[in-house]
């Protein structure tokens, strides 16, 4: 008896110790997030931590992973996640990985506007909101501005000004690209395959027409930028990112945003289904878009955030280089990538594989 009364004190004693444990965790403010390397830097979470008293466990992922993650789990593990706004309705529609987000817990004036609104519409399922706008960029035109000044959008790319010096990659964005510039909107006729094709027929005549005027079509940024820097390319089609680092070195070369508008990618802030942090969730992303927190992100990723204003508080040399690219017009007119519907992408291929193999 007095063994047995032993193991059901042990019992009893583990039992509550897990009770305890699990009351300590389910209260206690911490952040779980799943993010990309560069957007949770140390110091910022050291500040987070000091300022708000929770505490920040990051998990770096990409989109993929990502969303295997809360796949597995239903929405669990995670408090708050980054993934791509074009990654966030799809999903959202099919697994219920993710809850609305709620709006009246956000300082909405320290973004951005018009991307905050691209991506409320872009992460709308069923009238809710499931995403807001953090790290962006974009893709558009790098040229040597002394030998390509004329580049001015992307079907600039087929004058004869710059003909044999010309580079960009067979890839979807060239497509976007080029309809944006010829006057088509691919993204409102993505709902009609019918329509997506016959414009998408248009573009392929277009890419056709201009190869003569294509050095190579670049795989890679490294070859990009060793084409560039070597003179041989003086306009292509690249991200501001490899612009403005190509510029760090040739103040002739950098990124220009099109006149049709550069084409834009969104990492956003979601919060998963079964997320228990909420609170600590939204405060989180509160203070990282103050402006001056934002720019500690922007100098550890390299890209900017949608924190409005946070621009001035950059390095000084990407300051210039960003405001030189993006005045506030060129921001509002950047096209924003929507979720791309099924269907598409084989549309898509099979219009490179045909421009890839004219003469």
């Amino acid at each position: 008896m007095h063994l047995r009364s032993k193991k059901l004190k042990l019992v009893v004693s583990v039992a509550t110790f897990g009770l305890l444990g699990l009351t300590q965790a389910t209260s206690a403010d911490t952040l779980r997030l799943l993010t990309w390397g560069g957007y949770a830097p140390e110091n910022v979470v050291e500040m987070f931590e000091k300022e708000t008293g929770h505490t920040v466990e990051v998990t770096k992922s990409n989109n993929e992973e990502m969303i295997a993650k809360l796949r597995a789990t239903g929405g669990g593990g995670f408090d708050l996640a980054q993934p791509s706004q074009d990654r966030i309705a799809g999903p959202q529609a099919e697994f219920g990985i993710y809850k609305p987000i709620d709006l009246s817990k956000i300082d909405e004036s320290q973004f951005i506007t018009s991307m905050l609104e691209a991506t409320k519409g872009n992460t709308t399922v069923d009238g809710e909101v499931y995403g807001v706008p953090h790290v962006w960029g974009t893709s558009g035109l790098v040229l040597d501005t002394s030998k390509a000044a004329g580049v001015k959008d992307y079907t600039d790319l087929c004058s004869d000004d710059v003909a044999g010096k010309v580079s960009y990659r067979l890839k979807r964005p060239t497509l976007i690209g080029f309809a944006f510039a010829m006057g088509l909107d691919p993204f409102a006729a993505y709902g009609d395959e019918a329509a997506y094709t016959e414009l998408m027929e248009k573009v392929e005549a277009k890419l056709i027409e201009c190869k003569p005027n294509v050095k190579t079509y670049w795989g890679g940024g490294d070859e990009l930028m060793n084409l560039v820097r070597s003179g041989e390319v003086v306009a292509s089609m690249a991200w501001d990112t490899g612009g403005w680092k190509l510029n760090s070195d040739n103040p002739d070369i950098t990124f220009v945003a099109p006149a049709s508008g550069a084409l834009g990618w969104i990492d956003t802030f979601v919060l998963p289904a079964k997320g228990k942090a909420d609170d600590a969730a939204y405060a989180w992303i509160n203070f990282v878009m103050q402006p001056k927190v934002a720019a500690m992100i922007t100098d550890a990723a390299g890209n900017f955030t949608a924190s409005k204003g946070a621009d001035e508080f950059v390095a000084a040399d990407l300051k210039a280089r960003y405001q030189a690219s993006f005045p506030p017009e060129a921001v509002d007119n950047i096209k924003w990538y929507p979720p791309v519907p099924a269907g598409l992408e084989a549309i898509e291929g099979g219009v490179l594989d045909r421009v890839k193999a004219a003469n």
